[in-house]
């Protein structure tokens, strides 16, 4: 009976803790990573504070559109830990998206976060599908803020005839990003093809193309 009593509390235990699992409060002022260090922890080890600087914690990464040259026609320029030392255990990250008309951030998740964008300049439509296959989608326009719930599957898509740019925040220092089509044909190794072919109902020409497809957009 104690036995069952105790396997039941640590069972109960493990569901609280992943229902609240988030990244873990700092217990300390300050942990700049230290990405050089070669132990790998979740996050990244401690600087000494004789080595920190206010560098540390700046980044001017975001303050203008980036470049885009990729086939989708949008750019991703991330401001988490791995750009900001500083951010490490804190919990936050920024990123800047940029679109060209007609530019795409594909269906993507991300692991670790929410993810709040606020849109900087023009006008995108946005949406993310929940676990029972329902989408949420809404067009936003400059000044204007649309929520990703943590895990879900989500996009932006800039329909207007001029650039447009978001800004992201996260509650994670290191959200993750897992780009849908990306991960399903273009993983490496390969998924296999019988896998892709039963899932998408298509045969394995048309997989095979999508893999070459999404190969040169590398």
């Amino acid at each position: 009976m104690i036995k069952s009593r105790i396997f039941i509390t640590i069972v109960l235990s493990c569901i609280i803790a992943s229902i609240h699992a988030y990244d873990p409060d700092a217990l300390q002022d300050l942990c700049v990573a230290d990405k050089s260090h070669g132990t790998k922890l979740n996050g990244f080890p401690c600087k000494e504070m004789s080595n920190i600087t206010s560098s540390d914690f700046f980044f001017a990464g975001i303050s203008s559109p980036a470049v885009i040259n990729s086939t989708m026609g949008s750019a991703v320029t991330g401001a988490n830990v791995e750009k900001i030392p500083g951010l490490n255990t804190l919990s936050v990250s920024l990123a800047r998206i940029d679109y060209a008309p007609g530019g795409l951030n594909p269906p993507h998740t991300h692991p670790r976060a929410t993810e709040v964008v606020f849109v900087l300049e023009g006008e995108l439509e946005v949406g993310f599908i929940t676990t029972s296959n329902k989408l949420f989608s809404q067009t936003i326009k400059t000044g204007e803020v649309f929520v990703f719930p943590r895990g879900l599957v989500h996009f932006q898509k800039n329909n207007g005839k001029s650039p447009a740019s978001v800004l992201c925040a996260f509650n994670s220092q290191l959200p993750g990003t897992v780009s849908v089509a990306a991960t399903l044909f273009a993983a490496d190794p390969a998924l296999p093809e019988d896998v892709l072919t039963k899932t998408f109902q298509v045969g394995s020409k048309m997989v095979d193309k999508i893999k070459e497809r999404l190969s040169t957009k590398k």
